[in-house]
């Protein structure tokens, strides 16, 4: 039990690595003098204006993720799911994709027993509403790319294929292949599990956790009101929309005479930002600045200096605001418990 740590902190320190490397290419050969002097000539109300919609993200985020968790306990309340979410984005800046698992556990917390006297949103079944919600996201993800690159192919579509695409996929010949040989992998001992369930107290346990998050996934997509969910996804999406479209507003001034942005650009950004969350890096450190940067400079021929002004506004805004409203969760649930 002792040794089982090791593993989760090479994967730290290694995500660690790729951040502070995406950070010193994002920021080699920026004069750090000359970007206090543009950070000062900013105009902070829109970064405080993209700060707010990144709150009322989270509270839409909570709204959507409650009416997956209903099907499952429907004594939940709104504040408990709330305060999961913005645990769980505290909780991603220490350790990537850890706070899916924090609120799980949150929420679990929280949850009231059933008849048979378990909790009705156990462990299990709260994950699978979890791998609902970022089925979801990825989902939305996948069709926002997708109207983009329709929309915006000339402008869009090279840097698409060349700095996200290729990178992913390019560098090895044999990526298809490997995604499949994992696949059936995790197919062979999922099924080794199953049949040596009754057998094996250890798969025994491992198969009623599987089966319970199945359940909960199961469950979750029983949903009441899917035009509802469907509107809280579109909204949050626009809230990421607009926060991008206030920091084009906070750097305005800076930006070179002739180049002007517009929502259009803020989706093209926005999605950019999006893609760059992939990466597995503490609260998406390096990745974000590196890729947004990157965009910039190729699509719009934004000096180096400024592109990492808007990538740091935008990035940092969010990071704070994930601080704020973590911080204050974490203190509410320390108060009442």
């Amino acid at each position: 039990m002792e040794a089982r740590p090791r593993t989760p902190w090479l994967k730290y320190l290694l995500s660690l690595a790729v951040a502070a490397a995406l950070l010193y290419v994002s920021f080699r050969g920026v004069k750090w003098a000359d970007l206090l002097a543009a950070l000062g000539a900013c105009r902070w109300g829109f970064v405080l204006l993209a700060m707010a919609v990144g709150a009322l993200a989270f509270l839409l985020r909570a709204l959507r993720w409650r009416m997956l968790l209903r099907p499952i306990d429907p004594s939940l309340r709104l504040l408990p799911v709330v305060n999961a979410i913005n645990i769980s984005y505290l909780a991603n800046l220490v350790l990537p994709r850890i706070g899916e698992f924090v609120r799980c556990g949150y929420i679990t917390k929280h949850s009231l027993p059933g008849p048979d006297g378990h909790k009705r949103a156990s462990y299990d079944k709260t994950l699978g509403t979890v791998v609902a919600d970022r089925l979801w996201d990825m989902l939305s993800l996948f069709l926002l790319t997708l109207v983009l690159l329709g929309l915006f192919w000339s402008r869009f579509g090279g840097f698409f294929r060349e700095r996200i695409l290729t990178p992913v996929s390019g560098n090895s010949g044999h990526t298809g292949l490997m995604l499949a040989g994992a696949v059936l992998v995790a197919a062979a001992l999922l099924w080794l599990v199953w049949r040596l369930r009754e057998r094996s107290v250890l798969c025994g346990k491992v198969w009623g956790f599987v089966a319970g998050m199945g359940t909960g996934l199961r469950d979750s997509l029983r949903m009441q009101h899917l035009w509802f969910f469907l509107l809280l996804t579109v909204l949050v999406w626009a809230c990421y929309w607009m926060q991008c479209q206030a920091i084009i507003w906070a750097v305005d001034s800076l930006l070179p005479e002739g180049v002007r942005l517009g929502p259009g650009d803020a989706l093209i950004l926005m999605v950019v930002g999006a893609l760059s969350s992939l990466v597995p890096v503490p609260g998406g450190f390096g990745a974000f600045h590196y890729l947004v940067s990157l965009a910039l400079t190729s699509l719009y021929g934004i000096p180096m200096e400024t592109a990492v002004i808007f990538a740091t506004l935008s990035h940092e805004s969010q990071i704070l605001t994930q601080i704020l409203c973590g911080g204050a969760s974490y203190a509410a649930e320390s108060f009442t418990h």
